[in-house]
């Protein structure tokens, strides 16, 4: 068996609640803290080379993994450890400077994981080749689409080869076409023995690329199994 390069062990994060200044004078005064469990007792492995999926509905908890996997968000109890570099792709243009070009975007990216102008510059003709943006790649991010903004967020992650790809609702986006040309940039991602853990309300995807799934209610995870099991699961815990 792969070993684990993703493990999260009674993982629990609690973040504060959005409160009135009364409310918030309120608390002060009888020394209360007001917050709410985003996450709680969070335990989960994730094989190297696996494409591991998470599911659930909207504020379930399935973003917050993933940014607790990458490090954003430290748990406020349990651990969480991870064994290898990480990219985490997570919405449209999350990261992107809208007045830099595609191509300062794709520098800057790279820089901020570790990789030099030198480069990533090397990397520039694939990341062109597969984000088909053309001669907008030289023009500003603020005149893109959200389409095209996915196409070069998932152009550059992807062109890195990070460890572990994280990928937050993004291949959603797109035509048809560029939806399945992704699909086969991550499989590839994980042929070279890349881990991919992805979010998506897509079950038809999560059917098509993941070894496993897992699905998050309330800020727990209830399950993790095949996509098949998961996918009935979620329908019967949110009828």
């Amino acid at each position: 068996m792969k070993q684990s390069v993703i493990f999260l062990e009674d993982v629990t994060l609690h973040f504060p609640k959005l409160k009135s200044l009364m409310s918030i004078f309120s608390d002060l005064v009888k020394r209360e803290k007001s917050q709410f469990t985003a996450l709680r007792s969070i335990n989960l492995e994730v094989r190297s080379g696996e494409v591991f999926g998470l599911i659930g509905k909207n504020g379930s908890g399935k973003s917050t993994i993933l940014r607790v996997i990458s490090g954003i968000y430290p748990p406020d109890e349990g651990t969480c450890k991870v064994a290898g570099n990480i990219s985490l792709l997570a919405g449209i243009g999350t990261g992107f400077s809208a007045h830099q070009t595609g191509i300062e975007n794709a520098l800057l990216y790279g820089s901020i994981l570790g990789h030099n102008e030198k480069e990533m510059t090397a990397k520039l003709p694939e990341i062109l080749e597969f984000s088909e943006l053309g001669d907008f790649i030289n023009e500003p991010i603020r005149t893109y689409s959200a389409g095209m903004k996915a196409r070069l967020g998932l152009a550059v992650a992807s062109a890195i080869r990070p460890d572990i790809l994280l990928i937050d609702e993004v291949l959603g986006v797109g035509d048809p076409q560029f939806r399945e040309k992704s699909k086969a940039r991550i499989l590839d991602l994980v042929a070279e023995t890349g881990t991919v853990v992805i979010v998506s309300h897509s079950f038809g995807l999560m059917k098509d690329i993941c070894d496993r799934v897992g699905v998050v209610h309330n800020g727990e995870l209830v399950m993790v199994g095949s996509p098949e099991e998961a996918i009935s699961t979620y329908y019967e815990i949110t009828e």
